[in-house]
């Protein structure tokens, strides 16, 4: 854990230390990257047996967590569009 956030704090100084210098095809090399990051993310959680034998139920979970994240920032944003609705035609 203490690595990772030392590489993050590492690349924040290089980037500021670094930041009128213009670098091109950046988000090219920033894409690959992660590109290559899910693949190896995708091969590691592959060669895990528990993971694969688990992934019904962890499919399952996450369709669950998904829906009620939906309908609830569909409840959400309807209670505010309402609202945004009222307060507009009292200014009218």
């Amino acid at each position: 854990m203490f690595i990772a956030i030392g590489f993050m704090l590492v690349g924040v100084l290089i980037g500021f230390l670094s930041r009128k210098k213009a670098f091109k095809n950046i988000s090219k090399l920033i894409t690959g990257l992660i590109w290559l990051l899910l693949f190896i993310l995708g091969v590691e959680v592959g060669g895990n047996s528990q993971i694969v034998s688990g992934l019904p139920v962890i499919g399952v979970e996450a369709l669950i967590i998904t829906a009620a994240a939906v309908i609830g920032s569909a409840v959400a944003a309807f209670f505010l569009w309402k609202r945004i609705a009222k307060y507009h035609d009292h200014e009218k």
